[in-house]
């Protein structure tokens, strides 16, 4: 499905606030509010829009670390059993604090977005956590100092 400039105007700024009601919405894109809510519905319906979210504050919950840790997959468990990759990234998704887990190309197999209060916590994760799971060979922790 092809989308039009009238859809994309209505995603931009659905993509800045999602509280927005139709009204609102109609009015701030000079549009009929009968066209954006048809047109809502049906960017729904074909998956266009998969869900609404909130932006949290995560420095008023204590979680104001960001940090992307890129991980190294080993195939082979020590007992010689075959590991995929998938399988380790789903085991690493379950974690608490841990965001987003992407499997990638390139230099790391594995790359995962986490939260935490602070680098005690950060600590605790990598070597108690996910440095425990069969299949991480290695690991690379980037932490986020600002966000633009």
């Amino acid at each position: 499905m092809k989308l039009d400039e009238k859809d994309m105007r209505i995603l931009d700024v659905l993509r800045q606030n999602a509280k927005l009601t139709t009204h609102k919405i109609s009015k701030k894109l000079a549009m009929p509010i009968t066209t954006v809510h048809n047109r809502i519905k049906k960017l729904e319906k074909i998956g266009i829009i998969k869900r609404y979210t909130v932006e949290l504050d995560y420095k008023k919950l204590d979680r104001s670390l960001l940090v992307y840790i890129g991980v190294t997959v080993t195939y082979t468990s020590p007992s010689g059993k075959k590991l995929h990759q998938e399988d380790i990234a789903k085991k690493i998704k379950k974690l608490p604090g841990v965001e987003e887990v992407d499997i990638m190309a390139g230099g790391v197999d594995i790359l995962v977005k986490i939260r935490l209060k602070d680098i005690d916590e950060l600590n605790d994760f990598v070597i108690r956590k996910l440095r425990e799971i069969d299949g991480v060979d290695k690991t690379q922790t980037m932490v986020v100092m600002s966000s633009v």
